[in-house]
């Protein structure tokens, strides 16, 4: 008897295991509160039309997962005549720190969905306007993305939005679990000349692949040292940044591996990166690549690949700045040496077509330049003057 007590026991306390165990609470079910579409730009950018309190007018919001709160440009500001107050607080960006004021207690109506009492900080959008042609009034960040589940379905262009709760994800696919702090941050691994395991904010504002910072590329010395880094420029908070444009071997999210991703390396000044708790950024042209669900409450996020899974990167480089002003599609930057030196691009040029392309669509103007190893023909307006420019696109997947 005395050798059965202990087997009895443990039946016991097994059995009261699984008697606790079915008495604890579950959160109820999330339930969806509203579906609607939104418009993907250039690098993955998701953007999302909402209006403000009672103005009437659309407003077009950037859905960033690497913004800290939630935020409304200058001009809109001043547009729809909102009480500005000041703060100490300050944001950074990659390129610069500055103070921002902030205009309190405001509503953000979605369609099908009202978000109340919401604190704008606010910052000038107009080089984010500039680039991808076409008014950025805000970003969505934190402040908002903290209240709900949000599912993105890349396949079908939707948000879907629940209530916080017990949630039924889709089968077959993965569950990052970043640390939060009010940016998620996630670990993966990158290879190149070797493979190094560190974190990253995962930001969907961010319209790239990957970026790193110059000190974690020299301190882990991981990128094959034949690699060719071609200087380019990004534009960010506080202005435009130089930075260098190479391709490594791997990026490794999960289980998911990504071969030959081109990204990003910059000199990070003001720190945006925090090195070295992480080595700097993935972007949102990985993450479209996915179906994903931003479960903020319970601090998770769910990928499944989706049909986008398989596209292909842009290799392309060009060495031509583009932007949006007064309605044209401006030059404004030529990289020394670049295709774009090359064909003899100027600064202030107007760009009237790209190819059979007269569009006056930045957008479209991008994506026919994102055809590596071709011949393109640009039309340029220049001192009043019709010039036609031809310019070879390059692929940086040959810079070795």
């Amino acid at each position: 008897m005395a050798v059965l007590l202990p087997a009895v026991l443990a039946c016991c306390m097994l059995h009261s295991l699984t008697l606790r165990a079915q008495e604890q609470f579950i959160a109820p079910s999330a339930k969806l509160l509203t579906s609607f579409p939104f418009k993907m730009l250039t690098g993955g950018i998701i953007i999302v039309t909402a209006t403000l309190d009672d103005h009437a007018d659309s407003l077009n919001f950037v859905l960033d997962t690497g913004s800290g709160g939630i935020s409304l440009d200058s001009a809109t500001v001043d547009y729809l005549k909102l009480k500005r107050t000041p703060s100490a607080r300050t944001i950074r960006g990659i390129a610069g720190v500055r103070t921002v004021e902030f205009t309190y207690n405001h509503s953000l109506h979605l369609p099908g969905l009202t978000s109340d009492s919401l604190d704008f900080h606010i910052n000038d959008y107009d080089l984010l306007s500039s680039v991808y042609g076409i008014r950025i009034d805000g970003i969505m960040g934190y402040s908002f993305l903290r209240r709900y589940i949000v599912a993105v379905d890349y396949d079908k262009m939707m948000l879907n939005i629940f209530t916080p709760g017990s949630y039924n994800y889709p089968r077959n696919g993965y569950f990052l679990h970043p640390i939060f702090s009010n940016l998620p941050m996630q670990r993966l691994d990158v290879k190149d000349a070797k493979t190094v395991s560190s974190r990253y904010y995962l930001d969907t504002g961010a319209g790239l692949c990957m970026l790193f910072s110059q000190n974690f590329m020299d301190d882990s010395a991981w990128l094959n040292k034949k690699r060719k880094l071609y200087p380019t420029q990004a534009e960010g908070l506080g202005g435009k940044k130089n930075m260098s444009l190479t391709v490594i071997k791997e990026v490794k999210l999960g289980p998911y591996r990504f071969k030959k991703v081109p990204v990003y390396v910059f000199d990070d000044e003001y720190n945006v990166t925090s090195y070295p708790v992480l080595a700097g950024l993935i972007g949102n042209d990985i993450m479209r690549r996915f179906n994903v669900v931003l479960n903020y409450p319970d601090q998770l996020i769910y990928i499944k690949p989706n049909t986008h899974y398989n596209d292909v990167f842009d290799y392309s480089y060009t060495g031509l700045g583009m932007y949006v002003i007064d309605g044209s599609v401006h030059v404004i930057d030529i990289i020394t040496g670049s295709p774009a030196d090359k064909a003899g691009f100027q600064k202030n040029d107007i760009i009237v077509g790209v190819g059979n392309n007269l569009s006056n669509d930045i957008q479209a103007y991008k994506n026919l330049l994102q055809i590596t190893n071709t011949r393109v023909t640009v039309v340029v307006l220049r001192q009043g003057k019709l010039v036609q420019l031809r310019m070879n696109i390059k692929s940086i997947l040959r810079g070795r």
